[in-house]
């Protein structure tokens, strides 16, 4: 079996997300949207693979905001058109953070400012643990999704929708593929003064993310079980 990881830049490796969906059998291909180069400038051709020539797909974040077309030009439209193929094709696909909210604008819902940013260890209520445990999840996003009409909200807080279902879709607005190293790679990414700006402290995210990461890391792996064995059987 093959499963397709986006990237949407070089910071933002898939992590425990990936782990176990190659201990589940799955082969792991990467494309990477926006490379190096290109990381201030994003708006530049991208020619997506095509989604349906997979088992499933995983489309990870990224620091610009879906509906921002003026910095990241045209892909976003072609990405979306991607995400409905593989949803028309019966291709499964897992939306993180930014790959959830391209699901949302992709599946009759939409993505908005949210109106407070979230960044850091916070607390997620879920509806099914058997699909999405609840607990901790690190978050690092500026815009929220508006959930479509159809969709299963599975996990919420008071800062935004957090998971959806949707046919064999499944979006979470937080990163279960975080891991200290990735964190380090967002931080010296801008990360730093894009936390410091929004009035987080950096230093003790990397301090929470030490003692929290390996709790998580069991938690992104029964995330993937519950997407394989829930969401994408359907």
């Amino acid at each position: 079996m093959r499963a397709l990881v986006v990237a949407h830049d070089h910071t933002s490796p898939i992590g425990p997300i990936g782990e176990q969906l190659e201990r589940r059998g799955y082969q792991l291909e990467h494309f990477l949207a926006i490379p190096p180069e290109h990381f201030d400038a994003p708006g530049i051709a991208v020619d997506f693979p095509d989604f349906t020539a997979y088992d499933a797909v995983v489309v990870l974040g990224a620091i610009w905001s879906v509906y921002d077309e003026a910095t990241i030009g045209a892909w976003i439209h072609d990405e979306i058109a991607q995400v409905r193929a593989a949803d028309a094709a019966g291709v499964p696909v897992l939306g993180i953070c930014f790959g959830g909210q391209v699901l949302a604008a992709a599946h009759g819902g939409s993505v908005e400012r949210a109106a407070h940013a979230e960044i850091g260890w916070t607390d997620v209520h879920s509806v099914d643990e058997s699909v999405v445990p609840g607990g901790p999840w690190f978050q690092w996003h500026f815009d929220r999704w508006v959930t479509p009409p159809d969709a299963e909200l599975l996990a919420s807080n008071g800062a935004a929708p957090q998971a959806f279902a949707l046919r064999r879709n499944l979006a979470v607005q937080f990163h279960p593929e975080l891991t200290g190293a990735s964190l380090l790679g967002w931080l010296d990414n801008g990360g730093y003064a894009g936390a410091r700006a929004a009035g987080f402290d950096a230093g003790m995210m990397l301090t929470e993310t030490d003692r929290l990461q390996a709790d998580a890391a069991g938690r992104a792996a029964l995330l993937v079980d519950g997407f394989l064995d829930r969401i994408a059987p359907r």
